[in-house]
């Protein structure tokens, strides 16, 4: 369950997460890796910024040359100090050879807090610790610009505030689990009896992602990061059936490539 999503909002494209897959995925959706400016993460589990550094090394490559700023929790610098070190010898020899910018001036790793962490042009970046344990650092998002407003829950359980945090979203994009799958999967991937408290305790049953959606207001809501996401059983009408006991409005069941028109 890889995750990343785009955001374009007021002139500006913002990567949400770099889960494995997001250099490819942003390539296919049309976006030139060297116009990157703002990206994005939302905590530290790997299916989040795996790919972070691959991203940015690639975008660099194809001709990245003004700054990227990368907003997340603090631990994420030394990520990009370790992924650097991990890749000096092929970043001096391009430097030196084919005559390309010092890579290490075109990141800016920010940390982020609650509240406003971002502002650029129009838009205005939010975000709000939420509740996935063991992991402390992990942030909701919301972005606004221009009476536009998009939300991501991040990896989450219900958490008090989330539904004020997300109130008139234009689009709340949420992460789902879908209860009728979880066995399955603990059964398939190991770790047994960790595995399911982990994930019953850290990820939002679908249904209350309607009902959080219903109480927030929203316009439109997107499952995403689906729990499990690769179950032959549970296909996009379950999905749809375990939400619409609690909500009723516009509902996407979130894929690869999947576009969401707010106009």
């Amino acid at each position: 369950m890889p995750t990343s999503s785009l955001v374009e909002m007021a002139g500006l494209q913002i990567v949400v997460d770099c889960g494995l897959g997001v250099t490819r995925a942003l390539a296919e959706q049309g976006v030139r890796l060297p116009d990157l400016r703002t990206i994005v993460i939302t905590h530290l589990h790997s299916d989040h910024y795996l790919e972070l550094g691959p991203l940015l090394h690639t975008a660099w490559t194809a001709g990245l040359k003004d700054r990227v700023a990368v907003y997340g929790p603090a631990a994420l610098a030394e990520y990009w100090r370790h992924f650097l070190a991990s890749m000096a010898f092929d970043i001096e020899t391009r430097i030196a050879d084919e005559g390309r910018p010092d890579l290490v001036r075109l990141v800016d790793i920010r940390a982020m807090g609650e509240g406003v962490f971002m502002t650029s042009g129009a838009v205005v970046g939010a975000g709000l610790l939420n509740r996935h344990p063991p992991v402390t650092e992990s942030y909701a998002l919301s972005f606004a610009a221009d009476g536009r407003k998009v939300v991501f829950s991040g990896d989450t359980a219900p958490f008090e505030g989330f539904s004020e945090f997300a109130a008139g979203a234009d689009l709340l994009v949420h992460e789902a689990m879908h209860e009728d799958g979880v066995d399955r999967l603990v059964a398939r991937v190991g770790n047994g009896r960790r595995l399911r408290e982990h994930l019953v305790a850290s990820h939002t049953p679908a249904a209350e992602a309607g009902r959080i959606a219903t109480k927030a207001g929203v316009k439109r809501l997107a499952l995403h990061h689906l729990v499990p996401s690769d179950d032959p059983q549970i296909g996009p009408a379950d999905w749809e059936e375990s939400v619409r006991a609690t909500w009723d409005g516009p509902l996407f069941i979130g894929t690869d490539g999947l576009r969401i028109d707010l106009s």
